[in-house]
């Protein structure tokens, strides 16, 4: 059984220079990628933190493990079975298994409560850049010790934005402790924003914020080496979303969607210095590590291993699906994303896009802005990825399009029907809907 390292960070899409970002400096994710598999297709089931992460670590789609919406206060969604977690899998055939930094993807709660749930030795949860990197070192000393293999799971913040003292008001930036603008390389501001003084004065904030987080990764995975644990280790590196941007992060669009994915696997040809160009998802993430460290693969699991894709040139699925229900609002939305098409089906009429910044005031707009207001999403989009990348052009209603749009929606409405999705039934819920019912009944019983 392999070693496992899995590290991840907050909101960064596939913003680093070895998908083509020529403006961010991070030599070493850059690195890690030329010794990896890199997966230049990969997709969240989720747009937004914890029902991405949910799937990225058990291996199932929010709605079936039951992480709609954000897992901290006040929202308070989890896992309806919180040993699906990778770490309890690996725990229960002998691993160490560690928590560090971020973890957002069950019910925020106690450390010790969290590790107990989840099946984890141990959990150090938060924490900035330097913080983590200094436990998850500590974590890699102390693990190594010992002859049964770790999973070491490790959560950067960066580059998520971050309340600062140096941000003007109104606006929340990029600007953690630690973290400078970086224009030494110039600007990638994504098409579908206007490229002007705000949007670049947010990608600044962002290239700054993308770099600190890499030293992070590049301290970690050097201590790996110093330890003699570079043979023996699966190295993974994503992240859980797209850039929190506007129409990028909160939306079903690529942008949103789109995460950076590589695994390094030590001493198989197949898996150093590869590009794989299929559409894969996070919830081929759980069955991959697996099956390379050994382990048999549960049945229940939504995903597949991505061997046949690397070893065989197997393309491994024909869809990705990802859906939206709850981040700060009710906005349920579903997608289903080919290598050529993507449909998004929008179920209530929510603002085109939700907004990301958790600014007042935003600095950086969608180029597909458009009129006064921001307007209600149409109930259908269809998109063309490949003559639109940036998914400008809804095509739903061109006459040409029909058979595609048929096809998408049976794919659509057959995985809704197989993950169990509670909007086949009726709007779901929130947590804050039972809490406000409670408080207006509770005031109705004492009243005097």
């Amino acid at each position: 059984m392999r070693n496992i390292l899995l590290i991840h960070c907050h909101d960064l899409g596939r913003f680093l220079g070895t998908y083509g970002v020529e403006t961010v400096s991070t030599p070493h994710l850059d690195a890690l990628a030329d010794e990896s598999v890199l997966f230049e297709q990969a997709f969240a089931t989720a747009p937004h933190c914890s029902p991405a992460r949910a799937s990225l670590f058990t291996g199932t789609y929010p709605q079936t493990n039951g992480v709609l919406g954000l897992t901290h206060e006040p929202f308070g969604w989890d896992l309806k079975e919180p040993k699906d977690h990778i770490a309890a899998r690996l725990k229960s055939v002998g691993y160490q298994t560690e928590l560090v930094g971020v973890h957002h993807e069950s019910r925020v709660l106690a450390d010790d409560v969290v590790a107990g749930r989840l099946g984890f030795d141990h959990a150090r949860t938060g924490g900035a850049r330097d913080v983590v990197v200094d436990r998850a070192t500590d974590a890699l000393r102390r693990m190594s010790g010992s002859d049964r293999p770790f999973y070491l799971q490790v959560g950067f913040t960066e580059p998520h934005r971050v309340p600062s003292a140096r941000d003007r008001p109104g606006v929340m930036g990029f600007l953690a402790d630690g973290v400078e603008p970086d224009v030494s390389l110039g600007h990638s501001v994504p098409a579908h924003l206007v490229d002007d003084a705000g949007a670049r004065e947010e990608i600044a904030e962002l290239q700054g914020a993308v770099k600190h987080m890499d030293e992070g990764v590049g301290s970690i995975l050097a201590e790996l080496d110093s330890l003699g644990l570079r043979d023996q280790t699966l190295v993974l590196f994503t992240t859980d979303h797209g850039l929190a941007l506007p129409r990028a992060k909160c939306t079903l669009y690529d942008a949103g969607l789109g995460v950076a994915l590589m695994l390094r696997h030590p001493g198989n040809p197949a898996w150093s210095g590869r590009r794989v160009s299929d559409i894969v998802s996070h919830v081929d993430v759980l069955p991959t590590l697996l099956d390379l460290a050994g382990l048999p693969i549960p049945d229940g699991l939504a995903g597949t291993t991505l061997r046949p894709a690397v070893e065989a040139g197997e393309a491994t699925r024909t869809h990705c699906f990802s859906q939206l229900s709850y981040h700060t609002y009710y906005d349920p939305k579903r997608s289903v994303r080919t290598p050529t098409h993507k449909l998004i089906v929008n179920f209530s009429n929510a603002p085109r896009a939700m907004d990301p910044t958790q600014s007042w005031i935003h600095r950086s707009l969608p180029a597909d802005l458009g009129g006064p207001t921001i307007g209600t999403s149409p109930a259908t989009e269809l998109y063309d990825l490949t003559t639109d990348p940036e998914e400008l052009d809804n095509i739903a209603g061109h006459p040409e399009q029909s058979e595609n749009l048929r096809d998408l929606s049976a794919a659509l409405f057959d995985w809704m029907r197989e993950c169990g999705d509670p909007l086949l039934a009726a709007p779901v819920a929130a947590s804050r809907h039972q809490l406000a019912l409670s408080a207006i009944q509770e005031a109705t019983l004492t009243r005097k």
